[in-house]
């Protein structure tokens, strides 16, 4: 009787007066303790409401089912698939859709209907999954800013590969407290590599310069990013760096230069496929020929080895404490080392590895000099007269007056 009397009073009541119809008579069937028969009469009605051509009723019936999940599963699954206001409603919140129906959905739908099943409450692995494989940028941003999002490394990484262009994605995936390290360079390196684009797009600089001064400031970002990773963390950068074609000798001769042994050690570990244990074995030989055989199995250009074996002698005598330490960044005494040892060569294998090494000292040169200048203007604001040595390494000191010998007197 229920069923025959509401359908015959919404054939003639306007789509206003059938959205509040439809609206009661569902949170009727969700709530109201109902007989078995009329509760099968309120379903039948509803689910007859599906076909009634004002999306002002539909939308009544998907907010009054979007939260319950005892709402009707034919019907949620019809809401999900209409008009993209409608389905968001139920794509966002209902309890009664299962990882294939949103699978499904997102895979037909549009990309709000997407953006609407990556705010859900809580997505499994397999749905973040599926969603990094199809969504778009917005979407994608939307999941990575989810914290009930399981999206495993593999997923991460794929989203960075597909959209990592975008800024409001970028700024998702490394605003998220678990983000992998790999996955972290990985967004870096996006982010420098649209920074690229910008500079030459805008004819600040060549695109060969651009790209230089790219790649050097995506090595040192990683090698910042790494430091005081655990092994098996730089065992997964290290391997997704190969992957991408980042894991250069330019790059891990840096990360020699600058004391990131740890680093140098994964990065030989990958490309040697030797054990961790055997790699920092022959790479800490005292005699040196450990770090030869070592190096030639790695397979790094023969021209560069003079560089790695005399900046290795070099961090050896550092560590030894037989000089000054310059801090994390790179040190100016092993790159002096490195070049002297390759100066020896032949100008057609020497001149573009001292190229190299001049631009990292140059680096390591304004890397010390902002230290120094930021500790005098410490001092000068505060009108203190400390020491040297109580506000800027020693190292720094005495290359400052090696360097600057008139200023340091």
């Amino acid at each position: 009787m229920i069923i025959r009397q509401f359908l015959l009073w919404t054939q003639h009541e306007s789509a206003g007066r059938r959205a509040e119809a439809a609206s009661a008579l569902a949170r009727a069937y969700l709530y109201a303790k109902l007989d078995p028969a009329a509760r099968w009469e309120a379903k039948t009605a509803i689910t007859a409401l599906l076909d009634d051509p004002s999306p002002l009723v539909r939308r009544a019936l998907a907010e009054a089912c979007a939260n319950a999940a005892e709402a009707p599963r034919t019907l949620v699954v019809a809401l999900a698939q209409d008009q993209a206001e409608i389905a968001g409603l139920v794509l966002a919140r209902s309890p009664v859709l299962s990882d294939a129906d949103l699978v499904d959905c997102a895979a037909v739908g549009d990309e709000a209907g997407r953006v609407a099943i990556a705010g859900r409450p809580h997505l499994s692995a397999m749905l973040c999954g599926a969603l990094a494989e199809i969504a778009g940028a917005r979407a994608l941003a939307a999941l990575a800013a989810n914290p009930g999002a399981e999206i495993t490394r593999g997923s991460l990484l794929r989203m960075v590969e597909r959209h990592g262009e975008d800024a409001a994605l970028r700024e998702a995936l490394l605003a998220r407290a678990d983000l992998p390290l790999d996955v972290r360079q990985a967004v870096t390196a996006r982010l420098a590599s649209a920074l690229s684009a910008f500079v030459s797009g805008c004819g600040w600089l060549s695109r060969e310069r651009s790209e230089r001064v790219t790649r050097e400031a995506r090595e040192r970002a990683t090698l910042g990013l790494a430091e005081g990773s655990d092994r098996a963390d730089l065992r997964r950068l290290v391997a997704h760096l190969r992957a991408a074609a980042q894991l250069t000798p330019g790059l891990i001769l840096r990360a020699m230069l600058s004391g990131r042994m740890a680093f140098t050690e994964a990065a030989l570990t990958e490309l040697s496929g030797l054990s961790a244990e055997r790699v920092a074995g022959l790479l800490h030989d005292p005699r040196g020929s450990g770090m030869a055989a070592l190096y030639r199995r790695a397979g790094l250009p023969p021209a560069l080895e003079p560089a790695f074996a005399a900046a290795m002698s070099a961090w050896h005598e550092e560590a030894s404490g037989l000089s000054e330490s310059t801090g994390p960044g790179l040190s100016r005494r092993m790159i002096e080392r490195a070049v002297t040892a390759c100066e020896r060569l032949p100008f057609a294998d020497s001149h573009a590895i001292v190229a190299l090494l001049n631009r990292f000292d140059a680096e390591a040169a304004r890397d010390e000099a902002r230290v120094l200048a930021r500790a005098l203007a410490s001092e000068a604001a505060t009108g203190t007269a400390t020491g040297p040595a109580e506000t800027i390494p020693a190292g720094l000191i005495a290359s400052y007056r090696r360097d600057r010998p008139r200023l340091a007197a």
